[in-house]
């Protein structure tokens, strides 16, 4: 990824860690923030993005325990993006905010590789208005979901609903629920997951468990309770208690139940008919799932403008249910 051209937090602050001690600074942003390149590093270190201590700091600077580092990424070259008359499924809408059923297979907003067809095209052409606080790549956004993970998304239409918003996420006041279909039985029928993530050591696109000495690592909560069991399947609900990157995903795979069909952490990226009944002609095969089994439910919070309680739902997408119906006929776990 392009910091250049990403359109993350404009400032990122960070406190240089005991054990970095006379690493080039360049490699420790690399290292710190490992989904962006080193070129990408390098060119904002030479823009004069990057400061240390209060000063511009040169890319072979040797970071040293207690360093203040601030990252001030440039506004992406790109134009804004472009309003697309993209169908979408709103659940609920008032002068104030959205909540939107986001399919799967659409990234959120705009980033290198994903210039168009992204949650905000969509919403550009959808609604007059948006909340500009996060700027225009982000218009309206208040959290995220994975590209491959549908379901329930807030969408902001003005600045202050955005900051009430933000605030209710902080104070974690927002009950979010989301349905996984998991590859392998959790043995459990409810149960919760602690474990720190951080970015993998060697995967810039992976998070991991990470261990009580990495100060990077942020503390995770995930709960869960079974639905349903099937012969090496399970389906379950999942609560996260926290809103780290990849989360339910990282915790189901570390219990050694990872969400089916996803490539990232179980090492598969579809699962077919022939994947749950044997002796199929080829013919008779079909793919059950393209995508991570991963739906955003529910989500649940206080209106932030109104006081009153707003709850949304969003429907199993169909490749679910399918997947389901072949599970219950062909993996129950009792027959």
């Amino acid at each position: 990824m392009d910091l250049l051209e990403s359109p993350e937090p404009k400032r990122i602050e960070h406190r240089a860690r005991l054990k970095i001690d006379g690493m080039r600074l360049d490699q420790y942003l690399c290292q710190l923030f490992g989904e962006f390149s080193r070129s990408s590093v390098r060119r904002v270190i030479d823009a004069g993005g990057v400061t240390v201590n209060g000063k511009p700091a040169k890319a072979s600077y040797k970071v040293r325990h207690g360093d203040e580092i601030l990252v001030t990424p440039p506004e992406p070259t790109r134009p804004a993006p472009a309003a697309e008359d993209i169908p979408l499924e709103v659940l609920f809408e008032d002068e104030f905010l959205a909540v939107i059923n986001k399919p799967a297979n659409m990234v959120v907003h705009p980033a290198k590789g994903n210039w168009s067809g992204t949650l905000v095209n969509a919403l550009r052409h959808r609604f007059p208005q948006l909340s500009g606080l996060n700027g225009e790549y982000r218009a309206g956004i208040v959290h995220r979901l994975d590209r491959d993970t549908s379901g329930v998304i807030l969408v902001a239409k003005e600045e202050q609903t955005h900051r009430d918003l933000s605030l209710l996420f902080e104070q974690r006041k927002v009950f979010k629920e989301y349905i996984a279909i998991t590859a392998g039985i959790l043995d459990r029928d409810s149960d919760y997951i602690e474990g720190k993530i951080a970015h993998h050591k060697f995967d810039r696109v992976k998070m991991a468990i990470a261990d009580d000495e990495d100060e990077d690592a942020k503390e995770a909560c995930t709960y869960y309770e079974v639905i349903e069991r099937f012969r090496g399947f399970s389906l379950c609900r999942c609560q996260p208690r926290t809103g780290r990157t990849h989360q339910i995903r990282v915790h189901l795979a570390s219990v050694g139940c990872p969400v089916l069909a996803d490539k990232v952490y179980s090492g598969r990226d579809r699962l077919c008919l022939s994947d749950l009944v044997a002796g199929l002609d080829e013919d008779q095969d079909e793919v059950l799932l393209s995508r991570q089994a991963l739906h955003a439910y529910r989500l649940r919070l206080r209106h932030p403008r109104k006081g009153n309680l707003l709850e949304a739902e969003a429907p199993l997408p169909a490749e679910f249910t399918r997947t389901l119906e072949v599970l219950r006929q062909h993996r129950p776990l009792y027959s």
